[in-house]
């Protein structure tokens, strides 16, 4: 594990409140030339958690810094070296991208032209249009090129891939594979699981504003065992029980796989998720 000054990204207990919410002691850090999946469902921080470490909201407590250097008082190179993408960015959409391009690249001293044209052709962008001419993974594509192109090393992405159909998807999922292969550190923030099952090399898993799991994506799910049951549980699986799903003619339950080894099948990160949401309902 690298240490907090050679981490792309270290995050050390960041608390956030607001009346009915708290982020609470969010810690991790980020390994450098790796994808993490950042998982949870609707509300339960996520963005909070993003708008805290950039600094767009202020947090009540917690100490962030991207390779060592804090956002508050080393602004200008932390910018330079990271890039924000979220599926809700919006541009000005009737002004060429040629001209949005020619307004952001003013703001990054180290602006590489010919990386941005190589980005622009390899996405497929044209810079004549307009982004009100752009699909949504267009648009995605567009705030990705122009992130790349002065040099950001870490990309932290808000629900990049929400809305997208399958096909958009998939290509955005090739393009952070390819970013990771180039040394590239990613942080994906999403409710779609099945995207990370792709291209993620480690999974964090936000529950209630705190951090529920944070392990490698191999072990992630290989902890579980996914057990489908006929009829009603029965008592035994319900004390081993992690959470409890209601299907068409029975159940899923969710155990650990130390308590049923060969019970039932290895689950998908949605089936663990959403499992671990039911827990105390069952």
């Amino acid at each position: 594990m690298q240490q907090k000054n050679d981490a792309p990204l270290w995050v050390n207990g960041l608390c956030k409140d607001y009346p009915g919410f708290q982020l609470k002691d969010v810690s991790f850090q980020l390994e450098k030339g790796t994808v993490t999946g950042f998982i949870g469902r609707n509300g339960a921080g996520k963005t909070t958690t993003l708008n805290a470490i950039l600094g767009f909201v202020k947090p009540t407590a917690g100490e962030v810094l991207f390779g060592g250097l804090s956002l508050m008082d080393d602004a200008r190179q932390v910018k330079q070296r990271i890039g924000f993408v979220s599926a809700g960015m919006s541009y000005y959409t009737q002004k060429k991208l040629k001209t949005i391009t020619r307004v952001a690249a003013s703001f990054y001293p180290q602006w590489d032209g010919g990386a941005y044209r190589r980005y622009m052709a390899a996405f497929g962008l044209d810079e004549s249009k307009t982004p009100a001419a752009l699909s949504n993974g267009m648009k995605i594509k567009y705030a990705l090129a122009l992130a790349l192109s002065h040099g950001a090393e870490l990309l932290l992405l808000d629900e990049p891939t929400s809305g997208l159909d399958p096909v958009s998807r998939e290509e955005l999922i090739e393009i952070f594979l390819s970013l990771r292969s180039e040394g590239k550190t990613v942080l994906f923030s999403t409710h779609i699981t099945s995207d990370l099952e792709k291209c993620a090399d480690r999974i964090i898993f936000l529950r209630q504003g705190q951090i529920s799991q944070d392990q490698p994506y191999r072990d992630f799910a290989a902890a579980y065992r996914l057990v489908p049951v006929e009829g009603k549980v029965p008592e035994e699986l319900k004390k081993i029980a992690l959470g409890i799903c209601p299907v068409r003619d029975g159940a899923t339950v969710l155990i650990r796989r130390e308590d049923g080894e060969t019970l039932g099948r290895t689950p998908t990160l949605d089936e663990v998720m959403i499992h671990l949401e039911k827990e105390g309902e069952a």
